[in-house]
C-alpha cells in the first residue's frame, strides 16, 4: 500500500498494473470514518458531516480482511510519519458525539 502505480504483490518479478479511472481519481471527501469488525472482516464507512446538518450519509464503504486492515494501518503510520517529518506534528482532538461545528444552524 504505497504510492506506486505498479505494486509488487506476488513476489519478485510479478507486477500488478492498477488502473485509476478519472471518476475515481476525483476522490470523495470524508471527515469521519466509522470502523467496525467481525472475526472475518473490517468495515470502514467514510462519512461527510456538514455543519448545521443533523443527518450525514456514508459516502463510501471499504471492506477489508483483518490482514489487509493491519497492512493499511502500517501504511498509514508510515505515511503519517513521513508527513510529520516534513510538515510538523498533526494536531488531533478526541471527537465525541454529537459533533458540533459551531456557528448558526442551517435554515432553509
Amino acid at each position: 500500500m504505497n504510492d506506486n502505480k505498479d505494486h509488487n504483490t506476488e513476489g519478485p518479478g510479478q507486477e500488478l498494473s492498477i488502473e485509476l479511472t478519472e471518476d475515481i481519481a476525483e476522490g470523495i471527501y470524508s471527515n469521519l470514518a466509522i470502523i467496525t469488525h467481525s472475526h472475518t472482516e473490517f468495515v470502514m464507512d467514510f462519512v461527510r458531516i456538514m455543519p448545521g446538518t443533523p443527518k450525514a450519509k456514508v459516502k463510501s464503504r471499504i471492506i477489508l480482511t483483518p490482514e489487509h486492515a493491519k497492512q493499511l494501518l502500517k501504511a498509514l503510520q508510515e505515511n503519517i510519519t513521513k508527513f510529520e517529518s516534513l510538515h510538523g506534528s498533526i494536531a488531533s482532538r478526541d471527537m465525541h458525539f454529537p459533533l458540533n461545528f459551531g456557528g448558526p444552524k442551517g435554515e432553509a
